[in-house]
């Protein structure tokens, strides 16, 4: 048997708590910066400084959700779990080199990846 239980909505306070990732855009040609919530779409916003940041990006958060609320809008949560596992596919050659480069360090294939991929998104 059924029940329609409904989940008690949540309110502006309970999505404000929520770690929403907020990305930050140099304006390279009038100078500031562009803030956007990639989940929250069309929540953007700009500064003239950093400093000025964290007030305008929650601001601009709270207003997107007040309206997306009032508007009925289906408000996505944020997604950060991940597995950390990833499978790929690469040309043999690659896989050679790797694997020589991993051996040379001592370390297993797994680990160098792991390793040179770090380095490489730090860049």
């Amino acid at each position: 048997m059924k029940t329609n239980i409904k989940k008690p909505k949540k309110t502006i306070e309970d999505y404000m708590k929520l770690p929403y990732r907020m990305v930050i855009v140099p304006d390279e040609e009038e100078g500031g910066y562009t803030l956007y919530f990639p989940d929250l779409p069309g929540c953007v916003t700009c500064v003239e400084s950093l400093d000025e940041a964290k007030t305008m990006s929650e601001n601009a958060k709270r207003e997107w959700l007040m309206a997306a609320i009032e508007d009925g809008v289906d408000i996505k949560e944020p997604q950060e779990e991940y597995s950390g596992q990833l499978r790929l596919r690469m040309p043999k050659s690659l896989h050679r080199q790797l694997s020589r480069r991993a051996s040379e360090e001592g370390v297993s294939l797994n680990q160098y990846v792991v390793y040179e991929l770090g380095r490489a998104v730090t860049k």
